[in-house]
């Protein structure tokens, strides 16, 4: 049986192959097919569509700082996470995380609902970071879509 595409959720360049960053370092633009090309290969940028698509909206709005976008006149896109650059994974920052994710999914119309959100403690191998794994009910139909982010 082939994929739902969901045509619905839109499309747009590819910049978050896995669907998953830790910073804006690690977004960038992905040609099709992946990889460096030989000279007599064409190749072109990748598209995320449908599912994609949305994961990777959801990845870059809680990646942006809300407000940033606000002379393109979207000062609402974005989430609130980048306030907690700098604090300890302790519980009230956990819970903190987990409100801003829960604020910045609620703006995108394409998500009917949350799902399942879970703000991981630290681990001894990365005890500055604040792994967020998300999944969500498309609108409209089909599976549930998942994304990380840290």
């Amino acid at each position: 049986m082939p994929p739902v595409t969901l045509p619905h959720l839109g499309a747009d360049l590819l910049v978050t192959p896995f669907f998953q960053a830790d910073e804006w370092g690690t977004v960038d633009l992905t040609t099709s097919p992946p990889g460096t090309p030989y000279p007599d290969e064409s190749v072109d940028l990748a598209v995320a569509r449908g599912v994609e698509n949305l994961q990777q909206a959801l990845v870059l709005r809680l990646l942006t700082p809300r407000g940033s976008l606000r002379a393109l006149g979207h000062a609402e896109y974005g989430s609130r996470l980048h306030e907690l650059i700098g604090t300890e994974n302790v519980a009230a920052a956990r819970l903190r995380a987990r409100a801003y994710v829960l604020e910045a999914l609620r703006q995108e119309p394409r998500v009917r609902r949350v799902l399942a959100l879970d703000v991981a403690p630290a681990t001894a191998d990365a005890p500055h970071t604040l792994p967020i794994l998300a999944r969500v009910q498309p609108a409209g139909a089909g599976d549930p879509v998942a994304l990380g982010l840290e």
